[in-house]
């Protein structure tokens, strides 16, 4: 990160680094947009701390308070984790706690739930039209597309259609998915450099059509809830368009509203 400082609501405009923010931006979000470009530039990797509240007060040249209130918004946007004692941490995909982020299915029991993934199938071919325009790319231009069922309790329960542009993705490969046990979000943001910070999802309910009910072990015609998300990693860049067909029956999809 550059040395450059906020400037005040009544400086104008000149530090090198800050002249795309307008002069009326309050200063803790300023502190905010330059610790995001931090992360952004891999300046503090995933798991790693970041500087404490005093040093970064020293490095902008801002009070204390300033910098602690736009950590408590990174923190709240789950870029960063705060841990008693400890100091605040980059997040990472790899925290157990993050493992149901994305996934908003749980079961209807509310008991232990136990994940499990299978790859169907990797490959790379040209971008279809409706995935293209998702992820900002050209016509035809290349992506990666990964299809894979979950288990969940023991049982067939989601399957995902996912679709990466190929160029931020290269290398990604089955025999490298199949290599690899965890969170698929920990695996791109670790080899691939690519985080999830924030999706966006529709749903709609489907019947499953043969080859989905095969896969999931259910009759044709069964009720299915289909999940599409787009994902973003910083400057909301879209880097991930997933249709995920998931089962019900045992399951529910959960989202707290606030």
């Amino acid at each position: 990160m550059n040395d450059s400082r906020p400037q005040a609501a009544d400086e104008a405009p000149g530090d090198v680094g800050m002249t795309d923010i307008p002069r009326f931006v309050p200063l803790y979000v300023q502190i905010k947009r330059l610790l995001t470009q931090g992360l952004q530039a891999g300046e503090w990797k995933p798991g790693e701390p970041i500087p404490s509240e005093v040093e970064l007060a020293r490095r902008y040249g801002v009070s204390q308070g300033t910098v602690r209130k736009a950590i408590d918004e990174l923190a709240a946007e789950n870029l960063v984790v705060r841990r008693q004692g400890r100091g605040t941490f980059v997040a990472t995909h790899h925290e157990a706690r993050t493992q149901f982020r994305f996934l908003r299915l749980l079961p209807d029991d509310e008991g232990g739930e136990e994940l499990g993934s299978r790859i169907v199938e990797c490959r790379r071919l040209r971008a279809p039209v409706e995935v293209a325009r998702v992820l900002g790319l050209r016509a035809g231009e290349a992506v990666v597309c990964i299809r894979r069922i979950l288990d969940l309790q023991g049982e067939p329960t989601v399957l995902d259609e996912i679709w990466l542009p190929g160029a931020r993705f290269r290398g990604l490969t089955a025999e490298r998915l199949a290599a690899y046990s965890g969170p698929l979000y920990g695996l791109f943001e670790r080899e691939f450099g690519t985080r999830m910070i924030r999706a966006a999802e529709r749903l709609k309910a489907i019947a499953a059509d043969e080859v989905t009910a095969e896969l999931l072990g259910i009759e044709p015609g069964s009720p299915l809830l289909q999940v599409e998300r787009v994902s973003s990693t910083y400057d909301d860049v879209a880097v991930e368009f997933r249709r995920g067909l998931y089962v019900t029956r045992r399951h529910h999809y959960f989202n707290e509203l606030s």
